[in-house]
């Protein structure tokens, strides 16, 4: 490769790196504060979490024996996976959240290869209940961190907040709307910038985390302290990455289109072992599920450029950045107003993402309209009033309590039940579009 078309990658791997960034940062940066904690411990989370992308992205790039799809592809914290962690957290410790993962990331690496299998369990009627069910729950948590971030608080809902939520989601409506290829990618980059800027000027931006975070720092290690293996937060975690695998297969299949590759089925099962060994290596050195970035396959479309080259260099990039903590405590100058705005739109589009999944579904059959009835129902509304099971024994209330695990748990056993004589087909294991 010669120095103009490195040139011209490292331009491109910094355009998908910007794509990108906003999302991954914002998995550390919702869990962190969603737990409370503070500034040193969530400029860490940041890093690594920047890091651990780049480090993911390099491996699934490669295409060796046991690792690697070998497409233009860049590895993210999965959204999915901020409702669950912060519930983990809050329940059992924020080792516990660190602990499931670990179990997560070592099923899915030791069970790559039977994913297949389980996938079939899991149809558009199945991940777009779910992925709907995560995103209504999280929007709650958007419009309290839209009124300042505590409710209790007597400056809550003060004018000033409101404003610069608003001109946040503003902001983000109009890159949209006028906005055109890669502008548009990074809308809510934009509205979090525009929107931080605007509470600056209004003095609301402090810059203390910043001024505080070290130069450089080295991954470490169970930063926050020995795991703890909770078995009802592993169920929880394992059906995250699950749903971040099906994900990750349609992000795959379509690369494969763009490029021209035909995806085999041990292409499949390297991807799907190198996101186990990616998520297995975050929980040990402390940070989220990992899962292929949709908002990237744009990108390679649009640049045209279709070859594995600039994701390298947006790989590379990741690493560095992810050395130097001053660079993740620059996310936490975003006031909690400007970041509620922002998180309203993505956990939006998160339950969007998953009522597109289920347009696929033939409603025609009132048995599906059952399943994701109930499914949301009980995921929504356990999540709201977790006392309805109070009196039941402690160990039933750690599944009814989690709304997210009783609508997982609901739309596939209902799934089963009603389209049980379809499952043995491979090809096509429930029939429902």
């Amino acid at each position: 490769m010669n120095k103009s078309s490195n040139a011209q990658s490292a331009i491109i791997g910094i355009q998908h790196l910007l794509a990108m960034y906003a999302g991954a940062v914002a998995v550390p940066l919702l869990i962190g504060t969603g737990l409370g904690l503070s500034s040193s411990q969530l400029t860490y989370l940041i890093s690594i979490d920047i890091f651990m992308c780049g480090v993911a992205t390099l491996i699934q790039l490669s295409a060796g024996k046991y690792f690697g799809i070998g497409l233009p592809v860049i590895l993210g914290c999965a959204i999915q996976g901020v409702g669950p962690a912060i519930l983990i957290g809050k329940q059992s410790g924020i080792t516990a959240v660190f602990g499931s993962i670990m179990v997560a990331g070592a099923a899915l690496l030791v069970c790559a290869g039977f994913f297949s299998k389980i996938k079939r369990f899991f149809p558009p009627i199945v991940t777009g209940t779910v992925i709907t069910t995560i995103g209504l729950t999280l929007i709650p948590v958007a419009i309290e961190k839209m009124g300042g971030g505590n409710q209790t608080a007597a400056t809550f809902g003060s004018p000033s907040a409101l404003l610069q939520a608003f001109i946040t989601i503003f902001l983000i409506l109009i890159v949209q709307v006028f906005g055109k290829g890669f502008l548009r990618s990074i809308a809510v980059l934009v509205g979090l910038v525009g929107g931080t800027f605007v509470a600056a000027l209004m003095g609301d931006v402090s810059t203390q985390s910043f001024q505080q975070a070290s130069w450089f720092q080295l991954p470490q290690i169970f930063y926050f302290g020995k795991p703890t293996f909770d078995p009802v937060s592993s169920i929880l975690m394992c059906i995250i990455v699950i749903v971040c695998m099906v994900e990750s297969t349609g992000v795959y299949f379509a690369l494969a289109e763009i490029t021209g590759k035909e995806l085999t089925e041990d292409d499949l099962k390297r991807g799907y072992r190198t996101e186990g060994l990616a998520i297995l290596l975050g929980g040990i050195v402390n940070t989220f599920p990992h899962t292929g970035f949709s908002q990237n396959v744009g990108l390679v479309q649009l640049s045209g450029i279709k070859t594995r080259n600039p994701l390298y260099f947006s790989a590379g990039f990741l690493i560095i950045l992810g050395l130097f903590p001053k660079i993740g405590a620059l996310a936490q100058v975003i006031p909690d107003a400007v970041l509620g705005g922002g998180m309203l739109v993505m956990f939006g589009m998160v339950a969007v993402a998953g009522m597109r999944m289920l347009a696929k579904v033939d409603f025609s059959d009132d048995r599906n309209l059952l399943i994701v009835a109930l499914s949301i129902g009980f995921g929504l509304g356990f999540t709201i009033m977790p006392g309805l099971f109070s009196r039941l024994p402690e160990t039933v209330q750690m599944f009814t309590q989690n709304g997210i695990v009783m609508s997982s748990f609901t739309a596939v056993l209902l799934n089963v039940l009603f389209h049980r004589s379809n499952l043995s087909s491979e090809s096509q294991p429930i029939n429902q579009e």
